[in-house]
């Protein structure tokens, strides 16, 4: 996967969703009111010459796509047959549901170029599958990405953390049963309570009890050396800001513009706390990271630098741009 190709997004909200999972309303998700046609793909595309060069990748998202009637997957994906006979669009993606896949529904995508299927997983905890509403098993997730895998296509991954009646141990089991199925990427959901969704009734009740910013946090910064250690990209963490959701529509839960970048800052913390800890520095200490990573362990407002203050007892923690790999930490002399 070229992680520099340009993606065109296309929303298909709903469309092929045999059910409603307890926590989804993709229109509000992904600010789109209208399921795409054949129209859609034809102007969104047309328009995406304005910015993206040739070489883009097309990817239909929300819904599960190989849900859909056989006769509008054709109509979207032959809508963008000559922009790929041409070179505009590379190549194309598709999210769908575990238990939407099947061979004839792999051929139809091979058939238009369609390169990365992603799984809507969301949890391997059966309990958390059934509680959500999700309609499938973990086994459908197994025996799909299988499928997918040997059909020759790229498998994409999405979890959810802070389902009803998961638990950051369980969030943890689903990331490692993830990595058995051999993705080429994971995405991170934590959940966010949207208005007019079952979750959101359920939260109002007083029966799910909410899954903060700081519980997602806590049990992302888990998954990110879970991924990392299995060598698992982790393309996406957390939804990605739109005006709906930001004017209230993320009723409570896990919303946060720079979800991830605060999910990275927590790792670089734990890393340094580990490394104070075993080095036995008083008084104060120089951190060297990666020229673009300052601002990570800094924290936001500066909070790692207070945090390692506080639990060392130092005087003064300073951040210092070193040659050091991406990622690693090293205390300076």
């Amino acid at each position: 996967m070229n992680p520099r190709r340009r993606i065109i997004p296309i929303f298909v909200p709903h469309l092929g969703c045999p059910n409603d999972c307890v926590f989804c309303n993709q229109r509000k998700i992904s600010g789109s009111l209208v399921p795409a046609d054949g129209d859609t793909v034809r102007r969104t595309l047309e328009e995406a010459r304005n910015y993206t060069p040739a070489g883009a990748e097309l990817a239909f998202y929300g819904g599960s796509f190989t849900a859909i009637p056989a006769e509008q997957q054709r109509e979207l994906l032959e809508a963008a047959r000559p922009y790929m006979k041409e070179g505009f669009v590379a190549e194309i993606r598709v999210s769908t549901r575990p238990d939407r896949i099947d061979p004839e529904a792999l051929t139809l995508l091979a058939e238009y170029g369609v390169k990365t299927v992603e799984l809507g997983a969301q949890s391997m905890d059966e309990k958390v599958l059934r509680m959500s509403g999700r309609g499938h098993t973990a086994e459908d997730t197994r025996r799909a990405a299988a499928l997918i895998k040997a059909s020759g296509f790229r498998l994409m991954l999405q979890m959810m953390t802070g389902l009803p009646g998961s638990s950051p141990e369980s969030d943890i089991m689903t990331a490692r049963e993830l990595i058995k199925l051999g993705p080429d990427g994971v995405r991170i959901y934590p959940t966010v309570i949207i208005r007019e969704t079952a979750l959101y009734e359920l939260w109002r009740a007083g029966k799910y009890r909410e899954h903060t910013v700081e519980d997602a946090v806590s049990v992302c910064a888990e998954l990110v050396k879970e991924f990392g250690a299995a060598k698992v990209p982790i393309i996406r963490l957390g939804l990605n800001p739109t005006d709906d959701l930001s004017a209230g529509e993320a009723a409570a839960g896990a919303y946060h513009p720079a979800l991830g970048e605060l999910v990275y800052s927590r790792v670089y913390l734990q890393k340094a706390e580990e490394l104070i800890e075993k080095s036995g520095c008083r008084g104060s200490v120089s951190l060297g990271v990666h020229p673009s990573r300052v601002s990570l362990m800094t924290g936001q407002k500066r909070r790692n630098i207070e945090s390692l203050k506080a639990k060392f007892g130092l005087e003064e923690v300073r951040v210092v741009k070193s040659p050091v790999n991406d990622g690693e930490i090293v205390i300076l002399p």
